[in-house]
């Protein structure tokens, strides 16, 4: 099974819960830059928080969106973000990142992990697309 999830709006305990209960067993990050503002969602701590709870943490950048489909996406482009995207999965970076990626969710249950609380706004869809097979696209309680 393969499922993704966005922080936007929501705090870290309870995205935790929401992998937890959907029994998530890895999180594959696949953002570019593994930073964020909010507590809590930022690589280290992120990755330290999911393994107190038993759950796997691997960040897969080269399936993070380019800076001009970061900004596209800001400026509420989506349809240009998913274009500059889908040629960016063209890379030998890209590709590798993927092959991982297929690995991965083979060995278990993983979940794709990126900002965007709608998954529709989000190129987490497009890589869930090319993993292929069912997803479900899990939403944390907001705060």
């Amino acid at each position: 099974m393969l499922y993704t999830i966005g922080y936007q709006g929501t705090v870290q305990p309870n995205l935790l819960e929401t992998l937890k209960q959907a029994g998530v067993a890895h999180l594959l990050d696949i953002r570019a830059v593994p930073q964020s503002r909010k507590a809590g969602f930022s690589k280290t701590l992120l990755g330290a928080s999911l393994a107190e709870i038993g759950i796997g943490y691997t960040h897969l950048r080269d399936l993070g969106t380019p800076k001009p489909g970061r900004d596209a996406a800001r400026a509420g482009k989506i349809g240009l973000m998913h274009s500059i995207f889908d040629a960016h999965m063209q890379t030998p970076e890209a590709q590798f990142a993927l092959q991982q990626a297929r690995a991965l969710t083979a060995a278990s249950p993983c979940c794709l992990l990126c900002f965007e609380r709608d998954h529709r706004e989000c190129h987490r869809e497009i890589v869930a697309g090319l993993l292929g097979g069912a997803v479900t696209h899990l939403a944390p309680e907001p705060v």
